[in-house]
């Protein structure tokens, strides 16, 4: 039987050291288990070329790392700021705190960043302004990225009237009071344990956290965080013919979360670590401290910000499924997608570089995307233009106009209610901090980037389900 020797490894320009005793140790394992030794030399490659696609990998997460920590040289560790910000530009600048602007700028003047965009639901943030898009080089920013990982829309149509709603008010509150559950601590227990493919990811076996975090996962599998986390009921109005559905008004279901406890504790850790290597970053930016993808630290953060994207997507599918079978409907169409999340992407010039999108929607040509207002105001379905000038992005919502301690301290309750009940709104639970009137008028944001997206349908909320209390997620 064929063998893989460190003689047969350094002809394949392996160098001397820890890892080369690994890749062997490795390679003859697959040669044991049956695999030509060819393919697990070239398995041993790819593992050497793309170190963090093998993180929870049983047989190769040791060489990966291995490799990835000699990598650890390679991190760039110039601090220091550009003198003036990359230029970038804007859409919606007359609605748009100029403290955004500038926590943009500031972002601009990184010595990792490539370019970047500012949407037209921007406003302030830590680090990275909401709505705000960054593509740096070869490294990733988790407070970029955002403190909820993979926070995503989710719509599902179905081929009802929404006159439904009104017929049968009471059992749509039903499906949403029993059936949802929000807030901090918000956890299924029992038989109401949700059960998904995604808690049978092997990367929950990848790193120490992630194997800790597999718990809080089980508990809030279909569950929905604070703040403007919400799951709603509505009419939904498509403009044109798509999804195998006619144009015209159809009953739909809207929700709004992202990873819950799996993301934020993510982003604590890896937040931390990074602002650890950068310690001579200017206050201004040390939110934005990085980590580079060359190293054990990024690579494990990609990993865990990709498992909590698929978390977060499962939750979702897991509301609509419950929220659905209570009525006893099945969707025939569903638009999705994250809007606080990074990506591989190239620019025109072919450079690849890493897109983070800090509550804003991918916009890629023909790509679809939800783009909500508030609890009292529409939301939309659009489809991308693929414009380069945006890193192909367009907001990821209305947009705060007051803070929420403003709005708690400004809108009174029964300014919010009127404001719903004109609107034929019911709203349950729900903070002041969420009022319509803290929010950007919705019409206003989608026209700002018309040049951005096209508008293919229009959801009016219903009946909408929020936590009971105000949140800071």
């Amino acid at each position: 039987m064929d063998i893989i020797t460190g003689k047969i490894l350094k002809l394949n320009n392996w160098e001397d050291g820890k890892s080369i005793g690994l890749a062997k140790e490795a390679g003859n394992k697959m040669i044991a288990s049956g695999m030509e030794r060819d393919a697990a030399l070239a398995a041993l490659e790819a593992v050497r070329t793309n170190p963090g696609n093998f993180l929870a990998d049983t047989l190769l997460s040791n060489l990966a790392r291995e490799i990835l920590r000699k990598n650890k040289n390679n991190e760039p560790s110039e601090d220091t700021l550009r003198e003036s910000p990359l230029p970038f530009p804007i859409w919606g600048t007359d609605n748009i705190d100029p403290e955004a602007i500038k926590q943009m700028e500031n972002a601009m003047r990184l010595p990792v960043t490539v370019t970047g965009a500012l949407m037209p639901d921007a406003h302030v943030g830590y680090g990275l302004p909401i709505g705000g898009v960054l593509a740096t080089e070869n490294v990733v920013i988790p407070y970029a990225v955002g403190v909820d990982i993979a926070c995503r829309m989710r719509l599902s149509l179905y081929e009802v009237s929404p006159i439904l709603i009104g017929q049968k008010k009471g059992m749509f509150e039903n499906a949403l009071m029993d059936e949802t559950a929000f807030g901090m601590g918000a956890a299924w227990k029992g038989s109401k344990r949700a059960q998904h493919q995604v808690l049978d990811d092997e990367a929950w076996l990848a790193t120490k956290q992630l194997r800790t975090l597999k718990d809080t996962a089980m508990n809030q599998l279909g569950t929905s965080g604070t703040g403007n986390h919400f799951v709603e009921w509505g009419s939904f109005r498509l403009h044109e013919e798509m999804f195998g559905l006619k144009p015209g008004e159809y009953l739909a279901l809207l929700s709004h979360s992202g990873s819950r406890g799996v993301g934020a504790k993510i982003a604590d850790r890896f937040s931390k670590l990074a602002r650890e290597k950068h310690p001579d970053l200017d206050l201004s930016v040390k939110h934005l401290a990085w980590l580079t993808l060359d190293s054990e630290d990024g690579q494990e953060y990609w990993l865990s910000m990709e498992l909590a994207g698929r978390f977060a997507s499962a939750n979702h599918y897991i509301i609509h499924k419950r929220v659905a079978a209570a009525i006893g409907l099945k969707e025939v169409a569903v638009v999705e997608n994250h809007h606080n999340f990074a990506w591989r992407e190239k620019l025109p010039d072919g450079r690849e570089v890493i897109v983070h999108r800090k509550g804003a929607t991918p916009a890629g040509a023909g790509v679809l995307g939800v783009i909500p207002g508030s609890m009292g105001d529409a939301g939309y379905v659009v489809r991308g233009r693929g414009v380069s000038e945006s890193l192909e992005s367009a907001s990821h919502g209305a947009g705060r106009k007051m803070s929420r301690r403003v709005a708690i301290n400004s809108i009174s309750k029964r300014e919010r209610d009127d404001y719903l009940k004109e609107r034929g709104v019911t709203l349950l639970g729900g903070g002041i901090d969420e009022s319509p009137q803290a929010y950007k008028q919705i019409e206003e944001v989608i026209t700002a980037q018309h040049d951005l997206v096209d508008v293919i349908g229009k959801f009016t909320p219903r009946i909408v389900r929020m936590a009971d209390e105000p949140g800071d997620i």
